[in-house]
């Protein structure tokens, strides 16, 4: 694997993890130390926006299924 693709990865997990609220201090302050900010802000939008789309998704499909 490729160093900037290995870099992408790992800013994903990190972004992931900060999501979901289980990441380590220890993981937190590498990821400060060796990640660029603007691979975290891209990644944070764009599954920022994956979610919102799914949560759209998930009501119109409840919706759906109760008739309204």
């Amino acid at each position: 694997m490729s160093h900037i693709l290995k870099r992408w990865w790992r800013t994903l997990l990190g972004v992931l993890a900060g999501f979901l609220g289980v990441q380590s201090e220890r993981r937190r302050q590498e990821d400060f130390k060796e990640g660029r900010a603007i691979h975290f802000v891209v990644v944070g939008l764009l599954m920022a926006a994956v979610f919102v789309i799914f949560v759209i998704f998930l009501v119109r499909w409840a919706l759906s299924l109760s008739g309204a």
